[in-house]
């Protein structure tokens, strides 16, 4: 596989924060950069990018490493692929070398979860191309109208009403359940191994390579849910898929365009009336790394979400996103009542692009509908209608959309320039402003532990004097494995290659994510007086250890003083006091 210093080269000249900001939309916030997790969903920001050092930790739910890690989990790829997808970027030529056995074993297990989504598309795809059970599926099919080819294109699939009919598939094949068990499309039970999915037309989830990372099952009648989706998985982070995308990226890099729609149905409607450049969200709201990987590939995006107040919600929040992201952002207004698909299923395709090329840009259908809803009638009603628009206005980057759209807010409003700047006076900073030194997300460690292995990892003075003192006597638990991992490693990460490389090392999730909370939040030591802090943290170890006297004590009371545990507990004591007197 790749050679060690090709990794270390890969490494030294790409950014973290570079990487990151083509997924997820970055702020300042002191030394660190922060935004929402691309990998859980959450409003408040607490995904942590340290530059200096080369690490990102979310606070929210753990997830953290180097530069590698992050494309791994965001692309759902190996680690040998994530250098190889970095290096292409920074223009590094890679050659193969051997893997490593945890490199072998990652490499493995991806490759085993891609075959069990394969085995099962094509089990549902069988059942629903020539099984009996299948036939209510291909009735539905064709009363909607989705001829072979289109089938074909989107491997659709059926899922019989069994209660473990892929279960006996998978295992007829040799997969390992306990990996189907990880992606979601089996559960266990008392009674046993049972499918996801039953009595549901299935829609394969392709990543952008058109690999099968997840599934969608969509019921026949009008049963409740309508639609499950796999849950979150090591291929499938519903956050940063976007459905359809790698049928629309021809389509996409021609036109430099992307529809965007909220259903399968939706999109499949599209994409059988020739519009291909269009991508759907997995059932959830598009999020930014939805919005950053769409700027990756297309210079203009539509919005073509239902006319409901769901509806509407959603295109007022993507809007946002795309004026943070500052790409153009349209929305195609249907006939009330219409969605994609039977408006389609009425007028041909040529009366669709009609629409599209009449699609207003996004912040002038948000200021209409935010009028529409409040007819600025009334000196309160305005005041309203200002405080409503301003926090999305603020957004806009560009100085003369900007400018026109001031002028545009106070024709319709019937009130000055002058007033609605007044009014934006006292507003909050955007969110494409920096904010230097307010991350609360973030707090100086508590930890007597997290204090200790930050200066184990910065400080080599420190490092041998927590060597001599003994790891046993500063660290417990997961730290104590942590501090020997690092002192283990930690010869080989010389001054060419960044601390950061040490979470390639480290292979228990629970320790890869103590190592990078504590690599991204431990500013407050930088530039210390490290005796001082080692002192202090010695010195609170030590009383911890000798409020335990009490407890021994306790212990004492109720034993027989003749016994062997009664001496030595009271040696115990004797030797803790004898401490304490010289603390």
């Amino acid at each position: 596989m790749i050679p060690e210093e090709k990794v270390r080269e890969v490494a030294e000249r790409i950014s973290i924060v570079e990487v990151v900001s083509e997924y997820v939309a970055l702020r300042r916030a002191g030394g660190n950069f922060l935004g929402l997790c691309p990998f859980h969903g959450e409003k408040t920001p607490s995904f942590n990018v340290n530059p200096a050092r080369e690490i990102f930790h979310c606070f929210g739910c753990g997830s953290g490493g180097n530069a590698f890690s992050f494309i791994m989990k965001i692309e759902g790829i190996s680690f040998p692929e994530a250098v190889k997808h970095l290096a292409k970027k920074s223009g590094i030529e890679i050659e193969e070398r051997q893997l490593t056995p945890n490199e072998k074993k990652n490499q493995d297990e991806h490759t085993q979860f891609l075959r069990i989504n394969d085995l099962t598309t094509s089990y549902y795809r069988s059942i629903l191309l020539n099984g009996q059970e299948g036939e209510p599926a291909r009735q539905y099919l064709a009363k909607r109208s989705v001829e072979s080819p289109i089938s074909d294109a989107y491997r659709l699939g059926f899922a019989p009403d069994r209660r473990d009919g892929l279960v006996k598939h998978l295992k007829n094949n040799g997969a390992d359940l306990d990996s189907a068990l990880k992606l979601g499309i089996v559960r266990k039970s008392e009674t046993g191994w049972y499918d996801l999915f039953r009595n549901r037309l299935i829609f394969p989830i392709r990543d952008s390579r058109g690999q099968v990372i997840a599934f969608a099952g969509r019921v026949l009648d009008a049963a409740l849910p309508k639609y499950i989706n796999s849950p979150e998985s090591p291929l499938y982070h519903k956050s940063s898929v976007l459905f359809g995308l790698d049928m629309a990226l021809p389509s996409i890099r021609i036109g430099n365009s992307v529809i965007i729609v909220e259903g399968y149905f939706d999109h499949l409607a599209l994409y059988r009336a020739g519009v291909l450049n269009v991508v759907a969200t997995c059932g959830t709201a598009l999020t930014g790394i939805h919005s950053s990987m769409i700027k990756r590939h297309a210079e203009k995006v539509y919005t073509l979400f239902d006319s409901d107040n769901a509806g509407k919600k959603a295109t007022i929040r993507s809007m946002e996103l795309f004026l943070e992201q500052r790409i153009p952002a349209y929305v195609i207004s249907l006939p009330p009542g219409d969605d994609p698909d039977s408006f389609l299923a009425m007028h041909p395709a040529e009366e669709f692009d009609t629409l599209r090329v009449k699609a207003r840009p996004a912040f002038e259908y948000f200021v209409r509908s935010v009028l529409a809803e409040t007819p600025p009638d009334s000196v309160d009603s305005k005041v309203r209608i200002i405080d409503e628009i301003v926090p999305r206005f603020r957004k806009i980057v560009d100085s003369v959309e900007r400018d026109l759209y001031e002028k545009e807010i106070c024709r319709l409003l019937g009130i000055t320039v002058h007033a609605l700047r007044k009014r934006m006076g006292g507003g909050k900073l955007s969110g494409n402003e920096d904010v230097e030194g307010k991350n609360t997300s973030i707090q100086p460690g508590d930890n007597v532990q997290d204090i200790l292995m930050a200066l184990l990892l910065n400080y080599p003075e420190a490092r041998a004097e927590i060597t001599n003192t003994g790891l046993e006597s500063m660290f417990a638990n997961d730290y104590l494995e942590l501090a020997r991992l690092v002192l283990a490693n930690l010869t080989d990460f010389n001054s060419s290659q960044r601390l950061s490389q040490l979470a390639e090392v480290i292979e228990k999730p629970e320790l890869k994510t103590l190592f990078s909370r504590i690599m991204v939040s431990d500013n407050y030591l930088a530039n210390v007086e490290w005796r001082t802090v080692f002192d202090q943290c010695s010195r609170s170890n030590e009383k911890k250890k000798v409020a335990s006297i009490k407890e021994i004590a306790a212990q004492l009371a109720v034993l027989d003083p003749g016994s062997d545990e009664y001496s030595r507990l009271l040696m115990q004591a004797d030797t803790l006091r004898t401490r304490k007197s010289k603390l």
